[in-house]
């Protein structure tokens, strides 16, 4: 399933779905020159109840020149539940500060409320616009067909699914002259006086299918510029196994996916793999990848939820 439950053995990392990534998204506003980034977290999000951890540093990377290392990261901390609404801070780093994994930079957000009603808190900040709360989950997949080896049911799994969502959207200046980023999701908290990385990623359903469950730990605490040298074996051989590949077929496959960065040329329509819109198709793409396209769809299309303008992430079940 795209890249909830991302931890060992089909679980939330640190078995806390609040640290748990679910999906990365990069395409463009409705309204031009305006580029937006969403990541989700929290799977099978409850109504109500819960709260963003207070001890997580929530980020969204960003590559401006290509070289797989971050330049320019949106940090999202949340106050304590305990101390009464929950509210957000968002910062921005550039250069060196977007390279380690901590809440630094200028704060574009302080104290912005968060929703976990049906009614999104949108905060406007200079040229930003920012939401996070209890939203709609937009990944379908018809998963018990896949568990049952393509024996499709045609029950999407998620068009009931709630997740914790983070949007941003930002002027396209913003993301600095080239026409491409490379954008990918970090999630990280505060373990024995450290800041420890729990969850990473930007592809969909790339761990589950590749990773074994003793590496899924070191994946999530991994650097994007370290994935080629480190997963294009193990992967390989991956692809061979599922799809018959050659190695140098899969190696070719892997080149879109490794490093696990989602690049976007913002001068063409996002579309996966460039960028990602919330109604992309990416669990038959992958299906289609990992069997050389023996196994082309699942069958399952997009949710009808979603909304035309921001936060674009549909209203919570």
């Amino acid at each position: 399933m795209s890249h909830h439950l991302s931890g060992p053995n089909l679980r939330s990392p640190d078995g806390d779905a609040r640290l748990d990534l679910t999906d990365l998204f990069a395409f463009a506003s409705p309204e031009p020159g305006r580029t937006v980034l969403i990541m989700n977290v929290n799977p099978i999000a409850p109504t109500g109840g819960q709260a963003f951890h207070p001890e997580a540093v929530y980020r969204i990377n960003v590559d401006t020149d290509g070289d797989n290392r971050a330049d320019l990261a949106f940090s999202f901390t949340f106050s304590d539940p305990a101390d009464g609404p929950q509210t957000m801070t968002v910062r921005r780093a550039t250069g060196e500060g977007a390279r380690g994994h901590e809440a630094t930079g200028a704060p574009l957000v302080s104290g912005a409320p968060v929703s976990f009603t049906g009614t999104p808190a949108v905060v406007e900040a200079g040229p930003y616009r920012v939401s996070a709360g209890l939203r709609s989950d937009p990944f379908f997949a018809d998963l018990d067909g896949i568990v049952a080896k393509f024996r499709w049911t045609g029950v999407d799994w998620g068009a009931d699914k709630n997740v914790f969502g983070i949007v941003l959207e930002a002027p396209e200046a913003e993301f600095g002259e080239a026409p491409q980023i490379g954008v990918w999701a970090r999630v990280s908290v505060r373990k024995d006086g450290g800041l420890v990385s729990v969850d990473r990623g930007a592809h969909p359903s790339l761990t589950a299918y590749f990773n074994e469950e003793d590496v899924k730990d070191a994946y999530n605490a991994g650097e994007p510029a370290e994935d080629w040298q480190t997963y294009r074996e193990p992967w390989t051989a991956v692809l061979q196994h599922f799809g018959e590949y050659t190695t140098d077929a899969a190696e070719a496959q892997l080149r879109v996916v490794l490093p696990d960065v989602l690049r976007y040329d913002r001068t063409r329509p996002a579309g996966y793999p460039n960028g990602r819109t919330l109604s992309d198709d990416v669990t038959s793409a992958r299906l289609s990848m990992l069997t050389d396209g023996k196994v082309p769809t699942d069958h399952i299309g997009p949710h009808t939820d979603l909304l035309p303008a921001f936060p674009y992430l549909g209203h919570p079940h």
